[in-house]
């Protein structure tokens, strides 16, 4: 049987299976090279590594086992690393320090569902250690990071995916080749809505529990007293591990407007305007109250964000506005108007597609298959060494844009943007917010 089609039938029956048990188990090997791994079968089960076992960890590394075993487990917080050894199976070794687990577990892949600001040094330590990734999103914490993370990705041949899975949503992806393939004619404008950040404080700081690596857990941050919000599913509402909504729903929904508008070119918008009002409490969460963004591309669309739903945007999703048609689409549904007569759902299937894991038909052949799902796509990349559909490059560059709409806000004024040279044009201020100073021990480079 032709290689792809084994694989494509073996995604297919993956999921099921290991339901059931009906997959063997893990090898023993040292962990490979990527020339090596390049030649695997496409039926080797993963040696599974998996760091931040918390909420979210714990969901991916549960789909990660229809493709393999979990043998290593690392997290800061020891109940959290032992609950998860008892869920997922007394066999894995478990660490405090991921470090050490990449150092003496052999692993074929990682998942790392840490606080954003661990997930550059996480990814680029597993790569560059010859080990495939999936990465939680945001991708970066900085844009800055994006750049040393496409450098060792390039330099590692490793495959990583993030997290960014309304890519793999057969809604979104439909709505962006609708889009692409000019079927509202040109594009003008995206809106993007989510909801408002969170508001708390002050907290209480209180001693470090025994069972928590406070020291670790801040990693390249500003060593500063534990406060137990800052950490766990709340410290994406503190600018120091996160972006808030901005870049926790944004790695989503902007993800999928960047898309529709620029495809995956190494591209971005030329000017950005953000307006923010921010809480002034001690110890308390600093994400803005109320926000919202203004993007224009090079193109001439124009991309806007908001904390609240707009006219035809009416929750949490994306519009798409062309000259002859617009479509709203969200996690529940995809609606609108197309240039041609249509009153009925569901939109009928473009033949033009993004993306395919049929390797053997072109991508813009309306007979190709869609993908399954996204960690079926991260599975059938560690084989055949292709790109994800969420690769580095462009969750890279759509991140950028959260970032960017963050940085506007922050100054509180225009700004204008060159995307190929991935600076702020003639305004050292906001040049200066591209990076963040970093802990001693915990750099990245």
């Amino acid at each position: 049987m032709h290689h792809r089609t084994s694989r494509r039938n073996w995604l297919r029956q993956g999921a099921a299976a290991a339901a059931v048990g009906l997959l063997g188990p893990v090898g023993c090997g040292p962990a490979l090279g990527a020339a090596e791994r390049a030649q695997r079968s496409p039926n080797e089960r993963w040696r599974i590594g998996a760091i931040g076992m918390r909420y979210q960890g714990s969901v991916i590394t549960r789909e990660a086992e229809a493709f393999g075993d979990v043998v290593a487990i690392a997290d800061v917080d020891r109940h959290v690393r032992e609950q998860a050894r008892a869920s997922f199976g007394s066999e894995a070794a478990i660490f405090e320090d991921y470090r050490d687990m990449l150092a003496r577990s052999k692993l074929d892949v990682v998942m790392i569902a840490t606080p954003d600001h661990w997930h550059a040094r996480m990814l680029i330590d597993c790569v560059r250690a010859g080990i495939d990734v999936y990465c939680e999103k945001p991708l970066t914490l900085t844009i800055d990071e994006g750049k040393h993370i496409l450098r060792a990705v390039r330099e590692s041949g490793a495959i990583v995916q993030v997290g960014s899975w309304q890519r793999s949503d057969a809604r979104f992806r439909q709505a962006v080749e609708l889009v692409r393939a000019g079927r509202i004619g040109k594009l003008l404008q995206v809106v993007c809505t989510t909801s408002r950040n969170p508001t708390g404080g002050p907290f209480a700081v209180q001693p470090v529990p025994a069972h928590f690596n406070w020291d670790l857990w801040q990693g390249q941050t500003p060593d500063v007293p534990y406060i137990p919000e800052r950490t766990h599913y709340t410290f994406r509402w503190w600018q120091e591990y996160s972006g808030g909504k901005m870049t926790d729903w944004g790695a989503h929904h902007l993800d999928i407007a960047h898309w529709a508008i620029v495809g995956n070119e190494p591209t971005g918008p030329t000017t950005i305007e953000g307006e923010a009002t921010y809480p002034h409490i001690e110890n308390g969460y600093n994400v803005p109250t109320t926000f919202q963004a203004r993007y224009t591309y090079a193109n001439g669309v124009v991309l806007e964000a908001f904390d609240h739903p707009q006219p035809d945007c009416p929750g949490e999703g994306v519009l798409l506005v062309g000259e002859a048609g617009k479509i709203f689409v969200s996690r529940a549904t995809i609606t609108g108007q197309l240039d041609i007569p249509l009153k009925v759902q569901p939109f009928p299937i473009s033949d033009y597609r993004l993306y395919t894991d049929n390797l053997d038909l072109p991508e813009r052949s309306g007979k190709i298959e869609a993908i399954q799902n996204h960690m079926a796509n991260f599975y059938a990349c560690t084989q055949s060494r292709r790109p994800p559909i969420s690769d580095v490059a462009s969750q890279h560059r759509s991140v950028t844009v959260c970032h960017l709409g963050n940085i506007a806000m922050q100054l509180g004024r225009r700004l204008t943007w060159d995307p190929q040279a991935e600076q702020f044009v003639d305004d050292a201020e906001a040049n200066a917010l591209l990076r963040r100073d970093q802990r001693q021990g915990f750099e990245i480079t």
